[in-house]
């Protein structure tokens, strides 16, 4: 199901409908200022089974939770001043960075790893869906490898901590190109097609700042 919305004049009715799919386990497609992404409520367990069972990942590095505000990372991940200097840099914008993760956190998600990705994405139509739901969003990026007539071959792992880029042919353009998604409840969106690109992953999380995955936002800046 798709509906179409203004990203710059969001009807409070739609954001307010695809809140209430989250609360109760489903699963929202939405664009980003990168590509598109699913989404699924942190707080439904339901809901973030299903991602992970969609996504085929079992690597949490591919998860991201998308944030409105700086504030909220604060609530998730461990952030110090220098830590919170660079995300205001570069923030809202296509990067991502890893933190340590707060036990919280790591019990809601059930997570293996004691980071988590964090990132505000600069684009309305996710912002303000966090803002109805008033909590982040649980995510990853939305790929044809999900639909069960597509056959992708994964790139195989680099060596060291670096993550293989997303084939751009795995990447949607047009809205209408997810419902093939099988899972999928809601597709949110904005009439625009989306740039088949990928963010930069940072991990920020140690002493020094690590390179995991290079994408459209240009590092080191």
């Amino acid at each position: 199901m798709i509906e179409y919305v203004v990203p710059g004049n969001i009807d409070d009715r739609v954001l307010a409908k695809a809140a209430r799919i989250l609360e109760g386990g489903g699963l929202v497609a939405l664009p980003t200022d990168t590509s598109w992404s699913l989404v699924c409520s942190l707080k439904s367990p339901s809901g973030i089974k299903k991602l992970r069972k969609l996504s085929g990942e079992r690597e949490e590095r591919h998860f991201t939770l998308l944030c409105s505000d700086i504030s909220q990372f604060g609530e998730l991940c461990s952030l110090d001043n220098s830590r919170f200097r660079l995300i205001k840099r570069l923030s809202p914008g296509p990067y991502v960075f890893i933190l340590k993760t707060l036990l919280g956190t790591e019990k809601a998600l059930d997570i293996r790893r004691r980071e988590a990705g964090v990132r505000i994405p600069g684009h309305p139509i996710p912002l303000g869906l966090i803002g109805t739901l008033q909590q982040p969003l649980y995510s990853i990026t939305a790929k044809r490898s999900m639909q069960e007539d597509m056959d992708f071959v994964r790139p195989a792992a680099r060596e060291g901590d670096e993550l293989p880029p997303i084939p751009e042919e795995d990447l949607f353009e047009g809205g209408w190109e997810l419902e093939g998604i099988d899972g999928l409840d809601l597709v949110l969106d904005g009439g625009e097609e989306r740039e088949r690109i990928f963010s930069t992953i940072l991990d920020i999380s140690g002493e020094d700042i690590r390179l995991i995955r290079q994408g459209a936002g240009p590092w080191p800046i």
